[in-house]
């Protein structure tokens, strides 16, 4: 297993954090997975023999218990394991039950101690913005917490770029922690986060933890043009994330994952994950699964490399048009393009026509 630097930070994490939204089952997390306390240790002993030194949960997951079953799993065991859990969404009907006020995420960060059986968090995230909170609250209570000892890394998730660098500036003018990580959606097929989170990334010291990589299984391989979906899949039991706006696009996408696994022989989910490996600012990719099988699968993954012609066969398949400003850029400020630019970039400075 590879360890990566987690942005400007001094922690190392593992190429492949393990995921646990299908740990327990309640809620929309059902449609994820049913994953109980006895298989869940299981999972986490395979991936802890594959090298896997951290695991990412939420309490929103089965409200509160992939949490739990987290922490009995866990318990007795190496307190080198990192654990990362995020605060946001309602835990409750009161009106100060969400949110990211101090007061929610000071209560929320307790009871999740209380939950995983820890007295730290090793990696706590805001899972969503609140555009309702002022961000000094939320980054001088993220702070509080450090200071305390009940956390020792903080991370933003789901935020934009703006929200970052607004938090980012708010921690800077009065000295408080400062995010080392963003947990985003970012695959083949989704580059949104090319246009500013992953040039952030590289600019601010903020690490990139990919969450869902290979879009809940749509890019694993079994989802194949004119052929019948799985049936043990989130999205025939209508999860909804992500959006597809082009389906031929995504199955042109797939018909290259699969393309390219067949003549390595490995799976196509290998290769989105090595994808995404050899991208600007990751440090490391969140990986789930139902079975065993499928997290093995998952983790062998890390051995593999993608060729540079393999890497171009993928991105020529998946690369979408620069909106503006940065086809403007592309065009015209080629020559003074920083390596935070670069990052977006230079899949596309390689793919540039001469201009007349």
């Amino acid at each position: 297993m590879e360890y990566r630097q987690l942005g400007r930070s001094g922690l190392r994490v593992s190429l492949h954090t393990l995921g646990t939204m299908t740990f327990g089952g309640e809620g929309f997390c059902a449609m994820a997975g049913k994953t109980a306390l006895d298989e869940a240790r299981r999972i986490i002993d395979v991936a802890v023999d594959h090298g896997v030194n951290m695991i990412d949960t939420s309490n929103i997951y089965s409200v509160g218990r992939s949490e739990e079953i987290v922490g009995a799993a866990l318990k007795d065991k190496s307190q080198q394991i990192l654990v990362g859990t995020k605060v946001r969404f309602s835990m409750g009907q009161g009106p100060n039950e969400g949110g990211l006020s101090r007061f929610h995420i000071i209560e929320q960060c307790e009871a999740s101690l209380r939950r995983l059986q820890r007295d730290r968090i090793d990696l706590y995230f805001l899972h969503e913005w609140d555009g309702q909170t002022p961000v000094e609250e939320m980054m001088e209570a993220l702070d509080t917490l450090v200071k305390q000892g009940k956390v020792r890394y903080i991370g933003c998730s789901n935020f934009s770029g703006w929200h970052i660098m607004k938090a980012l500036m708010a921690a800077d003018r009065h000295n408080w922690q400062r995010f080392c990580c963003q947990q985003i959606h970012y695959t083949i097929e989704a580059r949104e986060a090319e246009h500013e989170l992953m040039p952030i990334a590289i600019d601010q010291g903020v690490g990139i933890q990919v969450w869902s990589p290979i879009a809940g299984g749509l890019l694993s391989g079994k989802f194949r043009r004119n052929a019948p979906p799985p049936q043990l899949s989130r999205h025939t039991a209508g999860w909804g994330e992500p959006p597809i706006a082009d389906e031929d696009r995504l199955y042109r996408i797939i018909d290259a994952l699969v393309a390219v696994g067949e003549a390595r022989g490995v799976s196509a989910a290998q290769v989105a994950l090595a994808w995404l490996a050899g991208r600007p600012g990751v440090a490391s990719i969140i990986v789930g699964a139902r079975t065993e099988a499928q997290l093995k699968d998952n983790l062998a993954a890390a051995r593999l490399e993608l060729t540079p012609e393999e890497r171009k066969r993928l991105d020529d398949v998946s690369l979408r048009p620069l909106p503006y400003p940065y086809w403007h850029q592309c065009n015209t400020a080629a020559d003074r393009l920083g390596p935070a630019d670069l990052a977006l970039h230079a899949p596309h400075l390689a793919n540039r026509k001469p201009r007349m």
